[in-house]
């Protein structure tokens, strides 16, 4: 009698949970298993793509399972704790327990899911695309009817070997996901080892590969396929799943590094004027990532070489911050540039600037030089 009461008590809300929420749709989200040391040894999976992903999954009532390759506990590359998302994530119990058992993908019963959402990060290149676990996962949710599949960033790396009889199951598919410019300025460190470039291999599949300027939202909706291109793309890419299970997603406050990211996009896209840009980062400063925005601008002079027009756009976007955030080697990039575009008074006064401040006085002083 003892022994059908606990049996009674342990089982019951399980059993509850299940008749409440019959129609939940669930989702498996994946990870690499490869990370170590905090991606110091070797690479792992982005945490601010999972954390991001997760949360929006979780409101908008979505079942979530966590697997790996290895299963067990898994390594994120180093990231930055204090980034809202990321401190939501780390105050959730719960996540960090998925996080120390995630679940092999040996051991995932694929039928169970209605979609799969495959984490980026540099880890994913080295052992998503060789797990035949994973491949028999994505596989089922190809072969079913009313299921998505999805990634961000890296995570398009667990489709390229997957193939339904002959083919690829991304030929023809329009994907996204890290492309080369983006291995280019921002994959130094590991991109020499990878097995392959993300991109090339997308494109050698017979996948249509789309793309915006590099670290810029952008998501590819084609079939049951949905991809993001970098982190930045993720909110979006995790939003589209909801809606293609749907569910129309909640209402949500964007954090600071989208907003800015979609300040930089309106911009570009001249959907706002340069005008209208300075005036919002006046009046909201608080509500974004300025030297994110100052960054973005840096590695746009850098990536255009001598594409005038492009340079430009990389000028105006790091003098949109200019007011509210000040460094010296942005500025003296600034006055280099503005030589390069032949606004030689510019770049006198930037260089005067730095002189007066103390700041790379030497370097200034030698750009001077050419100037006159």
């Amino acid at each position: 009698m003892k022994n059908s009461i606990l049996y009674i008590a342990f089982f019951l809300p399980i059993l509850l949970l299940s008749q409440t929420h019959p129609d939940q749709k669930k989702v498996l989200m994946v990870v690499s298993s490869y990370g170590k040391d905090l991606g110091a040894t070797r690479p792992g999976f982005e945490f601010d793509e999972f954390s991001q992903a997760y949360q929006i999954f979780k409101q908008n009532g979505l079942h979530i399972d966590v697997s790996s390759p290895k299963g067990g506990k898994v390594e994120a590359d180093k990231f930055n704790k204090e980034k809202a998302y990321n401190m939501a994530a780390l105050e959730d119990q719960k996540i960090l327990e998925v996080l120390e058992n995630t679940t092999a993908t040996s051991q995932v019963d694929p039928t169970r899911y209605d979609a799969i959402y495959v984490v980026g990060g540099k880890g994913a290149m080295f052992d998503l695309p060789y797990d035949p676990s994973l491949q028999d996962i994505i596989l089922d949710l190809y072969r079913r009817d009313s299921t998505v599949i999805s990634s961000v960033c890296h995570g398009p790396a667990a489709f390229v070997n997957v193939k339904d009889g002959d083919h690829y199951i991304i030929k023809g598919i329009e994907v996204t996901g890290f492309c080369n410019i983006e291995e280019e300025l921002f994959g130094k460190k590991w991109v020499a080892e990878f097995p392959f470039k993300l991109e090339d291999k997308l494109k050698s599949r017979g996948a249509v590969f789309s793309q915006a300027d590099f670290m810029l939202s952008h998501v590819a909706v084609s079939g049951k396929f949905i991809t993001g291109q970098n982190p930045f793309s993720t909110t979006r890419s995790a939003e589209e799943v909801v809606k293609a299970l749907g569910i129309k997603p909640t209402e949500r406050s964007l954090y600071k590094d989208e907003k800015s990211i979609y300040l930089i996009q309106d911009f570009l896209d001249e959907t706002k004027s340069i005008a209208w840009a300075e005036q919002e980062l006046a009046e909201n400063t608080e509500a974004y990532d300025i030297p994110l925005i100052a960054m973005w601008g840096y590695y746009k002079i850098l990536a255009s070489k001598e594409d005038q027009k492009a340079l430009l756009k990389g000028v105006e976007i790091v003098e949109l911050t200019s007011p509210h955030f000040y460094n010296e080697n942005l500025q003296l990039l600034l006055a280099k540039t503005h030589l390069l575009l032949k606004n030689r008074e510019k770049a006198r006064q930037i260089a005067n600037e730095l002189i007066s401040k103390e700041q790379l006085k030497k370097e200034a002083e030698n750009l001077l030089k050419e100037i006159d």
